[in-house]
């Protein structure tokens, strides 16, 4: 097309000189005119080509990164399917140790709902069995008697002055009527079990057939047993005798007041384990999680 240009203009400009000695002036200027027309017309086409090809071969440039765009979008693609086939397939088993996991939950919740109604059932008997026993000594009596529920065991705790003759092991007859009072709880209460338990303070004793203080204070909690099976009528199956000396002290031995308190003897009284057995038994049991 430039080349049409260019003979056009090497055509018009012959044709000028030939014939510009045949024509006026008037008909010079026109064709001057002309031809200044005719060369901005190719100046201008000629600055379009070249604007033409800059602008093809960004085109070309802008296909090529659109190509490899396209070429990591779909790699892209693969990676994230390949992703979520995995993620569906994990997601499948995750379903079914969720399930797992919900079943020992809802078995756990079951099993701590039955301890926890036990448990309850236990502290409203042990406050019962409290209320009546307080309820029945009489306020003198209240003087050597203390009772205490402790971690759900009902302890009751005999000064031995009230219980024994000095440094005796046999049991007063001042004792009787409360111990009476004691026994009636105790077999009121058929699903409990009782521990006699003598305690003394750290003075030595020397008595024929005493040694120490730990003879001292199982003799005693032998004395308490025997008569309650004895003179009271408590199944001896349910009665135990034991004898910690000196060993367990609730106060200081430093002091007559301290000792005296350190003297005593208690019968504890506890709910049979077996229920709470039976439950521990039952337990569920949970299964070892599932590696993913």
């Amino acid at each position: 097309m430039v080349m049409n240009k260019s003979i056009l203009m090497f055509s018009f400009l012959s044709g000028t000189l030939v014939f510009s000695s045949c024509v006026t002036k008037k008909q010079y200027a026109q064709l001057q005119t002309d031809y200044n027309k005719l060369d901005k017309s190719f100046q201008d086409t000629k600055m379009k080509l070249v604007a033409c090809g800059t602008k093809s071969k960004s085109l070309e440039e802008r296909l090529a990164e659109a190509q490899k765009a396209n070429d990591e979008l779909k790699a892209s693609y693969a990676a994230l399917q390949g992703s979520l086939d995995k993620s569906i397939q994990q997601n499948s088993q995750g379903n079914v140790n969720i399930s797992k996991l919900v079943d020992e939950i809802n078995a756990s919740n079951k099993f701590i709902k039955q301890l926890v109604e036990a448990k309850d059932k236990s502290d409203s008997l042990n406050m019962v069995l409290t209320n009546n026993l307080t309820r029945s000594l009489s306020r003198e009596e209240m003087k050597d008697v203390d009772v205490q529920v402790l971690k759900g065991v009902v302890y009751i705790s005999l000064a031995d002055n009230m219980l024994y003759k000095s440094g005796s092991y046999e049991i007063s007859e001042r004792a009787g009527e409360t111990l009476s009072k004691i026994a009636k709880i105790i077999m009121d209460y058929k699903e409990y079990e009782v521990l006699i338990e003598g305690n003394t303070d750290t003075d030595p004793i020397s008595r024929p057939n005493i040694r120490n203080n730990w003879d001292l204070s199982t003799l005693r909690a032998s004395s308490v047993v025997q008569a309650l099976q004895n003179t009271y009528g408590v199944d001896p199956k349910r009665l135990t005798a034991a004898g910690r000396g000196e060993y367990n002290p609730v106060a200081s031995n430093d002091t007559p007041e301290g000792k005296m308190r350190n003297r005593r003897t208690q019968i504890i009284i506890t709910p049979k384990l077996d229920q709470f057995m039976e439950l521990i038994d039952q337990a569920p049991e949970s299964t070892e999680p599932v590696a993913e």
